[in-house]
């Protein structure tokens, strides 16, 4: 159907296509104006289509189509331009179409995508015509195709039913064969049934006397594992009563003389201890020394100094390892967690006790550090400094228990000091006689 706009008469640019462009003629004039962009300059160009001026004509027609199909609809310039250009590369075909007399033998696309291009009078008709011819020559090869699958299918047809019926007396050849085999083998398992069941009856026979001995032997094992564990209790507790006995007997009287001892060296070194504290003369007092008066040379008491000390003063311990038998106890850890706690643990205990150790060579005092050795997996190797005593508390044992009981294994009366922060070990130690330092108050006076 050809509709015109007021054109007269052979005016081809006043038709109008009343139908989408067939897509093989659309292909060709794509083609056609990708062709064409090589003969024109940019400026010559519409706006949407400079893009694509550098590109090679395949790819313009395939990432520009769209946009040129658009611009030669609606550029009558462009068109013309692009025109032109068809007209120069193929003379033969554009020169019969305005003639009206295209080439029979030609392409009909290719004649209807010219005729778009150049609109001459009647290219609508050719367009319609070329897509109607298009469509009968996609028709009659989609019928060829169709056919020539058909008598594919009808071959594949044969040649699978042909496969299926040598299949089928193949299988079936296979199946007598599984069948004869099939019933030996039924006769084999009957026998081999009856072999299972006489052999499951002498099975279970021999299980029931085996289970009657088993319990039999049982029942002696556990009689002679309880007598067994009986008479290794016994005599477990006759060996810890004999070592008990040997030991009362060995030890019992050298640590009760041991104390006595060490009390009368603590009362005697106490007694001089006072008289030099007290400054006692020898015996050369006389009556008239006893006379209150200012002699020349005396100092008066006011210019006595004042003995009274902090209690966070270090030389209120200097004043208590200055006593008698001393024995100063430390609370290892917490004194060095107290001092300096960043440090390894070794290096702390090597630093602590060779501080102790100077402390000791300086007062004379025993001294015994404790430390907890409850997270301990195997003995330290530490070769203890001279004058310091360095013990670690045993698995289930914690340090403060093991203070408690040093401090309570010495004999009332020996002056005994425990260097701890912990508030429980403390008042456990004063409880037992034994005089708390903190361990601030220690740092001080070892450093």
């Amino acid at each position: 159907m050809v509709e015109t706009t007021g054109g007269g008469p052979g005016d081809g640019a006043a038709e109008v296509l009343d139908r989408p462009l067939p897509e093989g003629v659309r292909r060709r004039v794509v083609q056609i104006v990708a062709d064409g962009f090589g003969g024109l300059t940019v400026a010559e160009l519409p706006a949407q289509l400079r893009q694509y001026a550098r590109f090679a004509p395949n790819r313009r027609a395939k990432f520009a189509g769209n946009a040129m199909a658009a611009a030669l609809e609606t550029d009558p310039v462009f068109r013309q331009r692009i025109g032109e250009q068809l007209r120069e590369a193929q003379p033969e075909l554009t020169g019969a179409l305005d003639s009206g007399s295209p080439p029979p033998a030609a392409d009909p696309l290719d004649v209807a995508a010219a005729a778009y291009v150049l609109r001459p009078a009647g290219w609508v008709k050719l367009v319609a015509a070329a897509g109607e011819e298009a469509q009968r020559a996609d028709a009659e090869r989609a019928d060829e195709e169709s056919r020539a699958e058909v008598e594919r299918l009808r071959a594949e047809l044969a040649a699978a039913r042909e496969h299926t019926r040598a299949e089928t007396e193949r299988l079936r050849a296979e199946l007598d064969g599984a069948k004869k085999e099939a019933e030996s083998l039924h006769r084999k398992l009957r026998a081999a049934l009856s072999d299972v069941k006489r052999g499951e009856a002498a099975l279970r026979k021999v299980q029931g006397e085996m289970e009657a001995v088993r319990a039999e032997g049982q029942t002696q094992v556990s009689a002679a594992e309880s007598e067994t564990r009986r008479l290794k209790a016994r005599l477990g507790e006759a060996e810890a009563a004999l070592e008990a006995a040997r030991r009362a007997a060995r030890e019992g009287r050298s640590v009760e003389d041991m104390r006595v001892r060490l009390l009368l060296d603590t009362v005697l070194d106490a007694a001089q201890g006072l008289r030099r504290e007290l400054a006692l003369p020898p015996v050369s007092v006389r009556p008239a020394e006893t006379v209150d008066a200012v002699e020349p040379g005396r100092m008066t008491p006011k210019d006595i100094a004042a003995r009274a000390l902090s209690e966070h003063d270090p030389a209120i311990l200097d004043q208590l390892l200055a006593l008698p038998q001393a024995h100063l106890v430390v609370d290892g850890y917490n004194v060095t967690k107290t001092g300096y706690p960043q440090m390894p643990l070794e290096q702390q205990r090597l630093r602590l006790l060779g501080q102790l150790s100077q402390l000791a060579a300086q007062t004379g005092a025993e001294v015994t550090c404790v430390f907890d050795g409850a997270e301990l997996v195997a003995p330290v190797l530490l070769a203890p400094p001279r004058g310091v005593r360095v013990l670690f508390s045993k698995p289930g044992v914690t340090a403060d228990e093991l203070i408690r009981q040093l401090v309570r294994a010495e004999p009332p009366g020996r002056p005994v000091i425990v260097a701890s922060t912990d508030r429980e070990v403390a008042d456990g130690v004063a409880k037992a006689g034994a005089r708390p330092v903190a361990s601030a108050m220690l740092l001080k006076r070892l450093s």
